[in-house]
């Protein structure tokens, strides 16, 4: 078994030091394998993970394997989640909707002590049921931990209802509006009052957490090899451009076969970019297909690599790409969501082994826990609107473990709201990053203060 890097020990002692704790620490770093380590220490009971259905088996099945094989756990599904409670395991692992199962047979809980809940921005929705779910049964567990690399991609809202659930309120308080209004102001968008981080919200929240946060950044813990980043344009063809006028004017598109609607703002950028993509999706959520020559560009640049990772956001984008594959003999893997666990771990395998020269993966689903360092260009066929999936994905080949020079592409049409997407996804991960970096600096002072 591998040693721990020194900033995994660190937090693995803080862990077992502080029985409420945030690890905010890059994507990449081993947040895992330090919870694993400080639990098998403790030995206090046993513990639930509630983690991403995606990495179930995938990163916590497989890294417990690897780093504390003395360990036993069982993998709660829907089919088997009783069966997987009433176990004598030590970890029980499930997905995060599973809490709202969970919540309905709390008595099942009496053997746990610790809970970890792995990427809990899936919990930042107060309003949502799992979140409920989560804080009604918070108080069965003594020892609490919470982990996110991005843990307010959005606002710094975000990361209220997690740190209500880690410490029952005693940093940002209990009530959420409350601390809306000491973080935020509201600002009238010309529809409704939108709330704004205030320039200072990083800094108190930042403050409020440091007793309990611990964060490392990914290239203070290991030399890693250089990352660039760079946008390719492609240009629509003309008649398709006018289309995308058309729409972004009038909201109604005629396809030939179909007429489109757009009946809002947010429905209209939806289908823009699905146009820029080369279809837009119906009444019946069937796309009505237009053109295929960025999908030409993707492959173009995947065959001139030996293994690469291609985030696509559309099912009519993942069939294109994978009717090109099929057609020109590339080895090929698809993860999104109707890709089964133990498939995913099948992919990810191969991808890592060298038998696959491109894996074609949905963001939300292949975000989270997976290592593929094998490949060594993302290529993002079409722009996310989420940060936080961007990223996480992009995180899976730049992490520990990483050897060679690593490349993202960001694909997006000139003249469209795609490029204008990418812009915002940067200011987004602006705003998380001063949140962040905030936070490593408490780390490190604290550190330095003994």
């Amino acid at each position: 078994m591998h040693e721990a890097f020194e900033h995994q020990a660190v937090t693995t002692r803080f862990i077992l030091n502080h029985p409420r704790a945030l690890i905010t620490s890059d994507p990449g770093t081993g947040k895992t394998r330090s919870v694993l380590d400080a639990y098998s220490k403790r030995c206090a009971h046993r513990m639930l993970v509630l983690a991403p259905l995606s990495i179930l088996e995938a990163s916590w099945g497989d890294d417990i394997e690897k780093f504390t094989p003395h360990l036993s756990y069982a993998i709660a599904y829907a089919k088997n989640r009783e069966k997987a409670f009433m176990s004598d395991v030590d970890i029980v692992i499930t997905n995060h909707d599973a809490v709202k199962w969970v919540e309905k047979h709390k008595t099942l809980l009496r053997p746990f002590a610790t809970i970890c809940i792995d990427e809990f921005t899936a919990f930042k929705n107060k309003d949502s049921q799992r979140s409920k779910a989560l804080l009604k049964i918070a108080d069965c567990f003594d020892y609490r931990i919470a982990m996110s690399g991005t843990p307010n991609s959005n606002t710094i809202l975000d990361i209220w209802h997690p740190t209500l659930i880690v410490d029952d309120g005693e940093r940002l308080g209990r009530r959420f509006y409350g601390f809306r209004s000491s973080v935020c102001t509201p600002r009238f968008n010309g529809f409704a009052n939108e709330w704004v981080d205030k320039a200072e919200a990083q800094e108190i929240v930042a403050a409020a957490l440091m007793d309990i946060n611990i964060r490392y950044e990914l290239k203070d813990c290991i030399d890693m090899p250089e990352q660039s980043v760079r946008q390719m344009l492609v240009t629509l063809p003309k008649s398709i451009q006018n289309q995308y006028n058309d729409l972004a004017n009038d909201s109604v598109l005629y396809t030939g076969k179909a007429t489109i609607n757009a009946v809002h703002a947010g429905a209209r950028v939806k289908k823009l970019l699905q146009l820029c993509t080369g279809a837009v999706y119906d009444e019946d959520g069937v796309p009505q297909g237009i053109h295929q020559e960025r999908y030409d560009l993707v492959m173009q640049l995947v065959m001139q690599r030996k293994h690469s990772l291609v985030a696509f956001n559309w099912k009519h984008e993942r069939d294109a790409l994978v009717e090109l594959s099929e057609q020109n003999n590339i080895k090929y893997g698809v993860i999104d969501g109707s890709t089964p666990a133990p498939k995913r771990k099948e992919i990810v395998d191969r991808l890592q082994a060298g038998q696959l020269q491109v894996v074609f993966a949905h963001p939300q689903s292949a975000g989270h826990g997976l290592t593929m360092t094998t490949a060594t260009t993302i290529i993002w066929a079409s722009p996310t609107y989420n940060a936080e999936h961007y990223q996480q994905f992009n995180r899976r080949i730049y992490r520990a473990g990483q050897t060679q020079k690593t490349e993202i592409i960001q694909i997006a049409a000139k003249y469209t709201w795609e490029v204008d997407v990418y812009e915002k996804l940067e200011t987004k991960l602006g705003r998380m990053e001063e949140l962040l970096t905030i936070l490593n600096e408490l780390h490190e002072a604290r550190t330095d203060n003994g």
